[in-house]
């Protein structure tokens, strides 16, 4: 076995992705490679998604993915378009299921090259998604940021994505918000036993939303697609929204569909911008030179 795996950097909606070919291989990447990777100005992520041999019948990969801290994750939806893009470019095969930590999803590449990503059924329970302690009511939680009687932020939605999400309704503009400040403080919350990504979000139609997402393990991001379907669903959920939503992130649009079978699809693009090569336990890494044999 080599010690380097060829790796893809690419971003889905600006969230930025590593795509680590991991088939073949027995080893897994390392956090301390991924702490590497992620200082480098160049091979900066958000997420690592590492591509395995299946684990399960009638699936084709197993994906590992990684935070920027070293962090495993549950589920990345930007990431797996990525994924995706990647995988059919070589195969030319269109349609992929995949194996997560968060359980088995299907995801496919249009013809227009925006990809869809069925992220599953959204739970609304508070030991699932998880929280410290009893709400019977996730729609809105009692959770805020800044002075007891001017809070900042409050009432969040919270729901699992397969990763734990939690949603702040705000009237003024996402960007008026020091999501830089109060997100890693609400991401710790102990009500959080797992820790939590904390999303700002505005709705501007019975249809359209714009937000920003502090990712748990990863911090600001220009897009986080499970955040994006977390306050999409919690929109509808609470009655701000119909079913179909477009999100607007700091990084483009992503369109989200909770569809009537509970399933919650997500559909973005993805984008290449370099290949190399790494190794997996140290994060030492080489770029591809572009047209050599």
């Amino acid at each position: 076995m080599s010690d380097r795996a060829p790796f893809a950097k690419m971003n889905g909606l600006g969230n930025e992705i590593i795509v680590a070919d991991m088939r073949g291989r027995a080893d897994r990447v390392t956090a301390a490679a991924a702490l590497v990777l992620a200082a480098n100005p160049v091979t900066r992520f958000d997420q690592i998604m590492a591509i395995h041999e299946a684990r399960t019948p009638g699936t084709a990969f197993f994906i590992d993915i990684l935070n920027s801290d070293g962090s495993s994750a549950q589920a990345c939806g930007n990431g797996m378009r990525c994924v995706v893009q990647a995988l059919a470019a070589e195969s030319g095969t269109k349609a992929f299921t995949f194996e997560t930590v968060a359980g088995i999803l299907n995801a496919r590449e249009h013809e227009d090259g925006l990809i869809s990503v069925d992220l599953g059924e959204p739970r609304f329970g508070w030991k699932d998604i998880p929280l410290a302690e009893e709400f019977r009511d996730t729609r809105a939680i009692e959770l805020q940021a800044g002075p007891i009687d001017a809070p900042v932020l409050h009432s969040p939605s919270v729901v699992s994505m397969g990763n734990p999400h939690a949603v702040f309704w705000v009237d003024a503009d996402v960007w008026t918000y020091e999501l830089d400040r109060v997100g890693p403080l609400l991401e710790n919350h102990p009500i959080f036993p797992e820790r939590a990504n904390i999303t700002i979000a505005q709705v501007t139609s019975p249809s359209s939303l714009t937000m920003r997402t502090w990712e748990r393990g990863a911090g600001l991001t220009q897009a986080c697609g499970s955040a994006a379907c977390a306050a999409a669903v919690s929109a509808a959920r609470t009655g701000r929204t119909g079913r179909t939503v477009d999100i607007t992130a700091p990084g483009g649009h992503l369109t989200v569909e909770w569809r009537d079978d509970g399933h919650v699809i997500l559909t973005g693009p993805a984008e290449w911008e370099f290949s190399g090569n790494f190794d997996p336990r140290t994060g030492v890494w080489a770029r591809e030179i572009e047209g050599a044999a």
